[in-house]
């Protein structure tokens, strides 16, 4: 199975929030589970939600190393 495949029900269940991260890596890493939408690139019509989400996943991963 390819990721991308994997993320299909996800997406599904919840597109806005949804957020993909990264296990194994010495660093901390997320991302917004959505394309590239260059169709609205630079049109102002995108949603921050993803990113902001991404954020938040990425400082809840950090706030639980450091507390392991």
């Amino acid at each position: 199975m390819y990721h991308d495949q994997g993320l299909i029900p996800i997406k599904m269940l919840d597109f806005k929030e949804a957020v993909n991260f990264t296990l194994g890596l010495p660093f901390v890493r997320t991302s917004v589970d959505h394309g590239t939408a260059y169709d609205i690139a630079g049109k102002g019509l995108a949603d921050p939600t993803n990113l902001i989400m991404a954020v938040r996943v990425a400082a809840n991963i950090l706030n639980l190393k450091a507390n392991y």
